[in-house]
């Protein structure tokens, strides 16, 4: 049985794109170097990839606060995260009070929102007003106590800043 015939190779000459002759004459011209990052791996190149890598790319980049995007329960609970950290800083019970009394008020009507979907939605807590106000407390009776203790530290120094003045003549006793 005779080996078939070998057709010959047909090789098509290379021809450069403009895209390919553009970058070529830019890297002639010197323009691609010392580049921002030039050197240095890729910041993502140990992480798995993702579809939506661009996205998550440029929200890191441009630092968005994407607290818009989430579901108003998902808002909920990282209010709800954030908010002790935040009444300590209100100047009174009563705002504190307030403050905790709105957040349950929006969690409740959250709860009232239709399901969509077979799965369960999830569920934002409400918190404990008494809890709230009682961490309220702890941190004002630390912040007056800091108050005194820095009150006394300069009554303190003032008082050792004059003993150690010395006396003058018409004030000496002899």
């Amino acid at each position: 049985m005779a080996e078939p015939a070998k057709r010959p190779s047909y090789r098509p000459p290379y021809v450069e794109t403009l895209a390919e002759k553009r970058i070529r004459e830019a890297m002639e011209r010197g323009e691609f170097d010392n580049l921002k990052g030039s050197g240095k791996p890729l910041p993502s190149i140990d992480q798995p990839y993702r579809e939506d890598w661009w996205i998550n790319g440029l929200i890191e980049r441009e630092q968005l606060d994407m607290s818009g995007a989430m579901s108003p329960t998902m808002a909920l609970r990282r209010e709800a995260a954030d908010l002790p950290g935040e009444v300590v800083g209100l100047p009174s019970e009563q705002a504190v009070r307030r403050v905790v009394e709105d957040f349950n008020r929006r969690v409740k009507l959250d709860r009232l929102r239709p399901a969509t979907g077979r799965e369960m939605p999830p569920i934002a807590k409400t918190l404990d007003v008494e809890e709230m106000v009682a961490l309220w407390r702890e941190a004002a009776e630390r912040r007056r106590a800091e108050r005194e203790a820095q009150a006394a530290a300069e009554a303190e120094a003032r008082a050792a800043a004059l003993a150690a003045r010395p006396r003058r003549w018409w004030q000496r006793r002899g």
